[in-house]
């Protein structure tokens, strides 16, 4: 079985970049603050991002469970979410956003989501109630940090603070950017991982089947463990360029992994990490391109 750690869904895009609007224009486009860019695959004609639709790419492609984050660009889909939680608990973990100087949800909700890199506060110890909240009501953090190892230190500051508090770093560290490193040492801690949404979208100027992401693979192992590796789509911004399978296809058809590599970074990390104990596993449909 499979684990998705990085995915987003909304029903509707009402979000913000440097303060300006992000929202559908139809046909998978979207004003991006005044530029128009390919946000979603064009099949998404409404700019409805669904858990249906994802839900059906993730069946035919053989992915049991997802992990459901967030994005300021998409604005607060947090009460999307909590619909999409009820109609699909077994299958979908959900994040509410936290936004700076605005209150935030735990109810309901497994994870918090802080887009770090996008805080006006880069020093994340400013920001230490939404990990303390996390860590007494028992939920995760996923984090997308700042390029490189700009929050590192502040970031190690409340891992120490809050030992217990499990915490997934997103975008596999920013890893074509300089001193990515940095950000996957801090996965030697014992409750922070590293998971991988995003890795498609940086060595896009590579393309499938990403053999310089298969090498970073390799040298985070080398950092962390494999133990601490998650797979994560970054679904549905990755899909203008390749299909939901091919996100993780690169890596089950890599020489260069073991088979127990792929297995934890596919799905035991993230079962355990996440709490994902009611998955049943897939039924694939041979295609008509299959003989």
């Amino acid at each position: 079985m499979i684990i998705d750690a990085h995915a987003h869904l909304w029903k509707m895009q009402n979000g913000k970049v440097d303060g300006k609007d992000v929202f559908a224009v139809g046909n998978g486009k979207s004003d991006f603050g005044g530029e128009i860019r390919q946000m979603m695959p064009p099949f998404m004609t409404d700019g409805e991002n669904t858990a249906e639709r994802f839900l059906a790419n993730m069946d035919y492609a053989g992915v049991s469970g997802a992990v459901i984050t967030q994005e300021e660009i998409d604005g607060n889909q947090d009460s999307y979410l909590l619909s999409a939680k009820e109609k699909y608990p077994n299958r979908l973990k959900i994040c509410s956003l936290y936004e700076e100087n605005k209150p935030f949800n735990v109810d309901g909700f497994d994870g918090i989501k802080i887009c770090a890199g996008r805080l006006n506060t880069q020093d994340l110890t400013k920001h230490y109630k939404v990990f303390e909240q996390a860590d007494k009501y028992g939920k995760f953090i996923s984090i997308d940090l700042a390029d490189g190892d700009t929050q590192t230190d502040s970031l190690l500051e409340m891992i120490e603070q809050y030992p217990d508090l499990k915490i997934a770093i997103g975008h596999f560290g920013m890893v074509t950017r300089a001193g990515w490193t940095e950000q996957i040492k801090l996965a030697q801690n014992e409750n922070v991982m590293i998971e991988s949404g995003g890795i498609t979208w940086l060595f896009n100027s590579e393309f499938y089947p990403y053999p310089s992401a298969i090498r970073a693979i390799q040298e985070a192992v080398d950092i962390c463990g494999i133990e601490k590796l998650m797979w994560g789509s970054d679904y549905p911004r990755t899909m203008v360029e390749i299909t939901y399978k091919m996100s993780f296809d690169f890596i089950l058809k890599s020489n260069e992994l073991t088979n127990l590599e792929k297995r934890a970074l596919l799905f035991e990390n993230a079962k355990t990490f996440y709490g994902f104990y009611n998955l049943t596993e897939c039924d694939l449909i041979q295609n008509m391109l299959e003989d």
